[in-house]
Order: structure tokens, then C-alpha cells, then sequence
């Protein structure tokens, strides 16, 4: 039992960090355009362009 609890908050960490780093984000890209997989760094930069011409409600 303690060894299934573990193996749950270990996978619920993986998940949650993946999620703050982008990881699962681009992966979730590049899963979509299948055809057209940029770069990691390619990807960033659209994304980083496409936030500051779009941007939603941030504090500052």
C-alpha cells in the first residue's frame, strides 16, 4: 500500500513540474502539427511573441 502512495505522488510531481517548466506544453505542439515539430527554442520564442502581443491578465 505506502509503495502505491508513493509511486502516485512521485508521478503527481513529475505531472505538476512538466506542467511550470512548459515541458508537457510543447509536447502537446508538437503531438498537434505533426508535420511542422519546431525546435524547442523555436517554439519558446512563438510562444514568448504570442503572449506579449496578446497579452491576458497579468499584475504588472
Amino acid at each position: 500500500m505506502p509503495s502505491e502512495w508513493l509511486r502516485h505522488v512521485v508521478r503527481f510531481v513529475r505531472w505538476y513540474l512538466r506542467e511550470i517548466t512548459g515541458d508537457a506544453a510543447y509536447e502537446r505542439h508538437v503531438a498537434r502539427h505533426p508535420g511542422h515539430a519546431p525546435t524547442r527554442r523555436e517554439y519558446e520564442r512563438h510562444r514568448t511573441a504570442h503572449r506579449d502581443q496578446n497579452p491576458e491578465g497579468r499584475c504588472c
